[in-house]
This record gives structure tokens, C-alpha cells and sequence, in this order.
């Protein structure tokens, strides 16, 4: 009789459990269905439920590890900083560290009158041999303590429409000049400079170096002992950078003649000395360098079967490398690794929103790098007292300064990054380039963007008023907003607008014209009457109910033309724990012939003496429906000073007692 194998009983297993009870009782009903006359003594204090119960908890503990593994593995639900900067750059967007302040910063000097002339043709100017040219770097401080750098030359030897230089008589003798005032600006940006080396012996592919300070804003500069320059790039298999040069007859004689509107050539160079940089959790940029380690020509490399053992010019004889398909990976194809080699990193550091500095508070040279065009043929008398009399400040506000991202703003830029696939066609896509600005040309704290129009000369004057306008299919305005020192909205510098301008250059459509504008900023203060239930304290339920106006109009909350819906504010008043009911404010401003009064009033705050924008708006035409617009042209709503701005009181409980609170004004 043949052999028969006995045939196997399928158990049913259950893969829905996720927790530790939802294991247990299936583990419990698995044993009763399965084995009923094994083990059937399921008490609590049985050995057999000891082992049930620890076999639920490695289960318990293994699913929340793997639920957790996944979230992580996406963006959108990833809480690990770690895994969100990795995962932003992979992306191609690098979260941003603490931004530096940006503004101009005017810089004066004195220098002596020269007679030109005879005669009729006598003549006293200025004697701009004595004028210096001061190196960009001059290390300046606010009286905050905040240190700031130049980031161009200043030079005193000529004026041009791109850089003009104001002049005045500053001292004279009767009505003969002796003296002159020289007038330029220049650039600054907050933050210091270091510079650090790295010593590099054997190439090793993908090398990776940290830099000591967090918060670097910008890489100035990487060279080798030899000289040559190391260039960042976006990524490793880019192999062409622009670089800047000094527009002059040994870089390009022929363009040499127009150095004074052109004082940079820009040029497109290839380079496999380059590298990329990475943010990492601590605040601290790392460098990665490429994977060429191989001292033979990329040719020899990996090299054309036609060209092998030919005779032509450059062909090779022979290979110095097997024949591999992974050879490439010794090219430089995604550039060079350092060997045998010192590099000097220079870089800039620091930021934040302490850094922003009021109007005329950087007043303080620390050190400058100043030099004149023919020392030996100047008085050494007078070229002191020229170099000593150099002065600035700072006739605007510096602007642009902000801290580190937070993981929910990494990952909502992340995603926009992404979508705008480096290049802008949409209105959204501009927005997200302007928020993705690398921080060291300023940060911009709210963005919008509309399309450009103008009046119909052929409308009438109703047409008008009733928004009858031309548009532009070619031409958008940008309006931009950034934060103060006390993260208050304000109009960003020229400074911040021009590099603006510049960055969007590269991404935006051929056929499109960008002008940066600033927004309106409508300074509004709160008021509202409460009810309390009875029972509550009323000085306590009514600070609450303030401190939810407060968090409301939160100014990260706002963006510009965003609506003030007065109903959505009256709901976060009323879940606030004693409020009863919320009733119309007593208030002259407020018309007594309208039956239906708004229960929260909305007032316009506008006195640039008490240190609002100074703009006023009619808050009660803007309301409709409940609703408070903001201006045709783009404007944003700012609770300034919510210390003093918000006017709550407390006018009696629900039952109707005529006790009046005073909540005053928080």
C-alpha cells in the first residue's frame, strides 16, 4: 500500500491586529479553536496567559515601530528632523537656517579741494586722488551689538549711473571751497566670517567635510594650496557655474571701455572642482565633494573602442583600466575629489530676527581694507586725515532677518519646491521661488502676486470705480512684505527688492516681466464685549478671551488680501471656557441707526507717531456681510502692538446682573 503523507490542516490567521488587547484576544481565540484539549486554562494569573500576553506585547511593540517606520518614509507625515532634511534635499530644497539682515548702509569720507585752471577757466573740486576705494568685508556694528559686513567695493575714485557719488562742500574759507563730502552706498549684510582648512591626503570618493559655526548663510569662497577656485553647484553632475570678473583690458580688452556701467563681466565657465552643500539637523553645513579619483584623462578612462591603439593625436595606446561598465565612477563626471591638497573655506555665518536694526544705528567701523591709487604722490599728512574721517550709517532699517524653519515649514516649502520644478510659469510657482530665496540675499516674510493693469482711458467714470481696468498678459506686480526685529510686517530695503529681481530672473518665462512692489500694511486694533456664565471670574474668562484675539491675529497666520471674517473670529472667542455670549460694543464709531451691529469691531490704527504704517482705510465701507476686505490695492491686516490694541470688557453675566468687568486693554 503506497504511502500517504497526512494532509495538513490550514489554520486561519488574523493579519487586521494592531494593538496589544486586539493580539491578545485573537491569540486567546486562536488557542481555543486550535488547541482545546491542550491548554484551556486561560486565567490571568495562568503561566499560559504570561506567554500569551508577552507574545502581545512584542507584537504591540513591533507594529507601532513599523506604523512608524512607514510614516516616516513620507514627507507629509515624517516628524523626525533628521528625516525631514534628508528628505527636503533629496527634493532639491535646502531648509533654511537663521537668515541675515540685509540693508545699504551710506559711507562718507572727506577729502581736500584741488584749483584746476586759470583764469576764467579757475575752477576748486574735489581731488579724488585722495579718494579711497574700500574693499567690500569693511566689518561694521549696530548699536545693538549686531555686526555687519559690506558686500561690494566702495570706491571714492570715480561716479557712475550705476554707482554715483553725492558731492558737497563740506568746509570752506570765505566762499572757496576747502573740503569736500563724499556720499556713496553700498550693500551690508549681518552676520561674521570664517575662514577654516581642511587637509586632504589620498582621493576618496564623495568626500565630506563639516564646518565648525551653524547657520551658514553663504560659502564665499573654497580655493586649494595651488590656487584654483572649488565652485558650489546644486548638484554633482553639473559641471558649468557662473563666475563674476573684474571688467577690465587684461580680462576683456574690448569690453574694458564700458567698466564704468559694467564694472563685472559674467561668465560661464565648465569646472570639475566643484561641490555641494547639506544642512544637517545640528544647524551645521557639510561639503561633499565628487567621486573623481583616478589620475589618468577621463578618456583613458572610459575610453572610445574607435580611438584605442589609433594613431590620431590624444588617442590612447593602451588602457590603464580594465574595461568596466562602473568606470565612470572614477571620472569626474560628478567632479573632482580633493587630494593632496589644504582647502581654505571662507564663509559667512549667523542671522536671526534680532539681527533686523533700526534706521541709523550701525554708526561703528571695526575694520575696513581701504587703499588709494598713487600713495608716494600724496601728502601723508592730509591722506591720514582722509582715511580717518570715513564714517556711515544706515539711513533705512536693515530688513530680511528671520529664524531657522520650523519641520512644518520645511515640509509645506518642500512640497512647493517640488511642484515648481525649477522653473516659474505659475502665479503659485513665483511665490515659491521668492519664500525658497537662498536666506543670504534676504528673507521675505509675505508674498503676493497679481497681474499687472492699468485704467481703460475709454472708461467712464463709473466703469472706474467699478474696477474697469486693462491687463497686462506680460507684466505681474510682486508685492513683498518682511519682518522687523520685533516680527512686525514692513517694507523690505531696495537691497532686499534687487536681489529679488535678480533671483527670479533665472527661473521666470522669457516673456515675463516681474515688478517688485510693496505692500499696504493696514494697522487694525480690536474691541468686544463678553458675557460671562455665572460662577466665573470674570478678569480671568475675560484675559483668555484676549489672549484668543491675540493668537487669532497672529501675524504668521495673515497673508496679504486675506479677509478679515468676523464671524470666525467671534467662534474662537466663544469656545474660550466662561464666555457666554459675545455682545455689540457701546462705541461712538459704531452707527446706532444699524439694526444688526457687528459684535466685534474692527478699528483702523494709523498714526505713524504712535508707530503704525500711516495708512489709513475706511474699516466700515471694507465690511460687508460680516466681512472686513482688505484694499483693492494688496494690503494685509497687522495687530501691531496686541498689548495695547485689543480693548476687551466684560459687561455682566448670563443672568443679566448690571455688574460691568472691566477687562481693559491687554
Amino acid at each position: 500500500m503506497p504511502y500517504t503523507a497526512p494532509k495538513k490542516s490550514v489554520k486561519e490567521v488574523r493579519y487586521l491586529n494592531k494593538d496589544f488587547t486586539s493580539f491578545k484576544d485573537n491569540l486567546i481565540e486562536f488557542a481555543k479553536v486550535y488547541f482545546p484539549n491542550t491548554y484551556n486554562d486561560f486565567n490571568e494569573a495562568s503561566p499560559g496567559m504570561m506567554f500569551i500576553e508577552m507574545a502581545s506585547y512584542v507584537g504591540d511593540v513591533l507594529s507601532y515601530y513599523i506604523d512608524n517606520q512607514f510614516k516616516e518614509s513620507l514627507l507629509a507625515f515624517a516628524q523626525e528632523k533628521r528625516t525631514v532634511y534628508n528628505m527636503a534635499q533629496t527634493f532639491g530644497y535646502k531648509p533654511k537656517l537663521a537668515s541675515p539682515s540685509l540693508g545699504r548702509v551710506d559711507v562718507f569720507q572727506i577729502v581736500p579741494a584741488i584749483a584746476v585752471g586759470t583764469g576764467a577757466d579757475y575752477t576748486v573740486k574735489p581731488d579724488l586722488e585722495y579718494g579711497l576705494k574700500i574693499n567690500q568685508g569693511m566689518k561694521l556694528s549696530s548699536t545693538n551689538g549686531t555686526q555687519f559686513r559690506t558686500t561690494e567695493d566702495v570706491n571714492f575714485r570715480y561716479s557712475s549711473s550705476i554707482d554715483p557719488m553725492k558731492v558737497s562742500v563740506y568746509e570752506s574759507t570765505g566762499n572757496v571751497p576747502v573740503t569736500y563730502l563724499l556720499k556713496k552706498s553700498a550693500k551690508i549684510e549681518s552676520g561674521e566670517t570664517k575662514t577654516e582648512f581642511f587637509t586632504f591626503s589620498n582621493a576618496e570618493k564623495y568626500s565630506r567635510i563639516s564646518l565648525a559655526e551653524q547657520n551658514v548663510t553663504e560659502v564665499i569662497s573654497c580655493t586649494d594650496d595651488d590656487g584654483n577656485n572649488w565652485y558650489e553647484v546644486g548638484y554633482l553632475a553639473q559641471d558649468s557655474v557662473f563666475a563674476d570678473m573684474e571688467n577690465d583690458g587684461l580680462n576683456d580688452p574690448d569690453l574694458a571701455t564700458f567698466s564704468d556701467s559694467a564694472p563685472y563681466l559674467l561668465r560661464l565657465i565648465k569646472t570639475s572642482r566643484r561641490f555641494t552643500t547639506f544642512i544637517r539637523t545640528d544647524g551645521r553645513t557639510e561639503l561633499r565633494f565628487g567621486a573623481g579619483i583616478s589620475d589618468s584623462p577621463d578618456e583613458e578612462i572610459v575610453p572610445n573602442p574607435e580611438n584605442v591603439g589609433s594613431s590620431l593625436p590624444g588617442s590612447p595606446s593602451k588602457l590603464g583600466e580594465a574595461l568596466d561598465p562602473s568606470n565612470f565612477l572614477k571620472t569626474r563626471s560628478y567632479g573632482q575629489a580633493p587630494s593632496n591638497t589644504t582647502l581654505a573655506i571662507t564663509y559667512r555665518y549667523g542671522g536671526g530676527v534680532d539681527h533686523n536694526s533700526k534706521a541709523n544705528s550701525i554708526r561703528e567701523i571695526i575694520s575696513m581694507n581701504q587703499s588709494v591709487q598713487n600713495p608716494t604722490t600724496l601728502n601723508s599728512g592730509l591722506l591720514s586725515t582722509t582715511r580717518a574721517s570715513v564714517k556711515v550709517t544706515n539711513p533705512s532699517p536693515t530688513t530680511g532677518g528671520s529664524g531657522a524653519e520650523s519641520i512644518f515649514d520645511v515640509k509645506q516649502n518642500t512640497l512647493a519646491y517640488f511642484q515648481a520644478q525649477s522653473r516659474a510659469v505659475t502665479r503659485e510657482d513665483y511665490i515659491t521661488r521668492v519664500y525658497s530665496m537662498p536666506p543670504r540675499f534676504g528673507n521675505i516674510a509675505k508674498a503676493h502676486i497679481v497681474q499687472d493693469s492699468q485704467i481703460d482711458p475709454a472708461a467712464t467714470v463709473d466703469e472706474v470705480q467699478s474696477g474697469n481696468r486693462i491687463f497686462n498678459p506680460m507684466a505681474m506686480n510682486f508685492y513683498v512684505l518682511g519682518y522687523n526685529a520685533n516680527k512686525s510686517v514692513i517694507n523690505v530695503n531696495q537691497a532686499v527688492k534687487e536681489n529679488i529681481q535678480t533671483y527670479l530672473t533665472q527661473f521666470r518665462m522669457i516673456t515675463d516681466a516681474i515688478n517688485i512692489k510693496d505692500a499696504f500694511i493696514i494697522n487694525i486694533g480690536v474691541r468686544f464685549n463678553i458675557l460671562t456664565r455665572v460662577g466665573y471670574n470674570k478678569e480671568e474668562v475675560l484675559l483668555k478671551a484676549i489672549e484668543k484675539v491675540k493668537e487669532f491675529f497672529n501675524i504668521d497666520k495673515w497673508q496679504i488680501a486675506q479677509p478679515i471674517v468676523l464671524a470666525d473670529l467671534a467662534y474662537q472667542i466663544s469656545l474660550v471656557d466662561g464666555v457666554s455670549a459675545i455682545v455689540p460694543p457701546e462705541d461712538n464709531d459704531v452707527d446706532s441707526s444699524v439694526q444688526d451691529k457687528p459684535v466685534i469691531q474692527i478699528v483702523n490704527k494709523f498714526s505713524s507717531t504712535g508707530g503704525y504704517s500711516g495708512n489709513l482705510y475706511d474699516i466700515k465701507t471694507a465690511t460687508k456681510n460680516g466681512i472686513v476686505y482688505p484694499s483693492a490695492d494688496p494690503s494685509i491686516f497687522e495687530l501691531k502692538y496686541p498689548g495695547s490694541d485689543i480693548e476687551g470688557r466684560c459687561v455682566g453675566n448670563s443672568t443679566g446682573t448690571s455688574e460691568t468687568g472691566q477687562g481693559g486693554s491687554y
